[in-house]
């Protein structure tokens, strides 16, 4: 792919003659860090890691395979954050309502 500036001056992908635009960066990497203090440890560095994937992917030129790797973040960060929440959730609840005789 070869990159050419447009009339605009911004640089976008030629392909078979066509200018496309750069999408945006999505790699979420704020949420999966914030989600790697959530206790649902195995699934938020998973999300993690596919944030850092999604990143590299961009930065290889390869948009399609980092914005697929940008969704699987989003979605495993906010799985993360949800299972954190009920288990923190469910402590608390066992934990002030638990009764020592």
């Amino acid at each position: 792919m070869n990159a050419k500036p447009s009339v605009e001056g911004h640089t976008g992908l030629v392909k078979n003659g066509e200018a496309q635009e750069i999408p945006p960066l999505r790699n979420y990497l704020c949420l999966t860090m914030f989600t790697c203090f959530c206790p649902a440890w195995p699934i938020n560095i998973v999300a993690l890691v596919f944030s850092v994937m999604a990143q590299r992917s961009y930065d290889e030129e390869d948009y399609d395979g980092s914005q697929r790797l940008g969704r699987k973040a989003l979605h495993l960060g906010v799985v993360s954050f949800v299972i954190g929440l009920v288990i923190i959730t469910a402590y608390t609840v066992v934990h002030f309502t638990t009764h020592v005789i």
